[in-house]
């Protein structure tokens, strides 16, 4: 049996655990200690606040699921200020094996890896993931996470992707109108500032100023609170459009990625999970012209695994060391 520490650090959390690998597999997984990446100077500094709150003696062995671009000498999040240089995590982390994969490649590791109690079916067939050919990974957190998994009987393969930064393409005439108000603020316009944590945030002000109504939240936590509860009407709307434009864009992913499934997550996609079974997610999900009939023939499933980011990337980790 091998014990290792693993991380998943996004753009406003870190979270690490201890997991044991046994066999090649994820024997099990410790409780994850969490830690706001804004009250950390470096990876580095949250790693050894990491072994302090546990009250542990941090291993020799770590996986890193890391929210942004993976490869070269220098690894920098999409959604925060740290970097992380691969040459040096041996002498600063003390560590003599790692594996670093993409945040949602891990979640692609984890998908292939858990067992069906760990998923909750959103919409299309009934049916398990399938064991061969492509699932597609689309997931709303702080940003919008994309990536493929390559199913191969007993084996697969993961392709890690920036398809959260394609650009948003509007559907109709009201999101129109939301993306000349967006681009006032972004010089262009992606489909994860619609599709994410923050995009609820983006779409609220963009649906406030062409409704001439004042906004009544102040932060982020406060709208989406009151968009869940559906106790504010222009919260409600802003929810709306962006189970709208997941679904879109979802359907997108896997078309592009030639998929016969889907599989959500992400820490929004959780939070959504009893919202876009009734929302309009599936309607956009099949909307592709010629199209349709294939994307309402392919299941469409949550993950609910709590830690998806930190399993899959001990899996990474056994897959890559054994």
């Amino acid at each position: 049996m091998t014990r290792i520490a693993v991380a998943d650090v996004g753009g406003t959390h870190v979270r690490f655990a201890m997991a044991e690998i046994e066999g090649g597999q994820v024997a099990r997984l410790s409780d994850p200690v969490t830690l706001n990446t804004s009250e950390h100077g470096s990876f580095q500094l949250a790693w050894q606040e990491f072994g302090r709150r546990a009250g542990i003696d941090l291993p020799n062995e770590l996986a890193v699921a890391f929210a942004g671009p993976v490869g070269g000498d220098l690894l920098k999040l999409t959604n925060n200020p740290w970097v992380i240089r691969p040459a040096l995590i041996k002498e600063r982390l003390g560590v003599d094996r790692y594996t670093i994969v993409n945040d949602f490649g891990a979640v692609a590791h984890a998908v292939a890896t858990l067992g069906s109690s760990d998923f909750r079916h959103l919409c299309g067939p009934a049916r398990p993931l399938p064991r061969e050919g492509v699932v597609s990974i689309v997931g709303p957190g702080t940003g919008l996470g994309v990536a493929a998994l390559v199913m191969k009987g007993d084996s697969y393969e993961v392709i890690e992707t920036e398809g959260g930064h394609v650009d948003f393409a509007p559907l109709d005439a009201l999101e129109d109108r939301i993306l000349v108000e967006l681009r006032r603020g972004f010089r262009r316009v992606s489909v994860e500032r619609i599709a994410s944590g923050r995009g609820l945030w983006n779409l609220y002000e963009a649906l406030g100023t062409i409704e001439g109504k004042g906004l009544v939240f102040r932060n982020e936590k406060e709208l989406w609170a009151a968009a869940l509860e559906g106790k504010d009407s222009l919260a409600n709307a802003a929810l709306d459009r962006l189970c709208l434009t997941l679904g879109a864009v979802a359907g997108d992913m896997a078309l592009a990625q030639g998929a016969s499934a889907v599989v959500i997550a992400g820490g929004v996609g959780l939070r959504l999970a009893d919202i876009l079974p009734q929302s309009g997610f599936h309607d956009r999900f099949i909307a592709k012209g010629r199209f349709e009939r294939r994307m309402d023939e392919m299941p469409v499933k949550l993950i609910t695994h709590p830690q998806p980011g930190l399993i899959g990337a001990a899996a990474a980790f056994a897959k890559e060391h054994g």
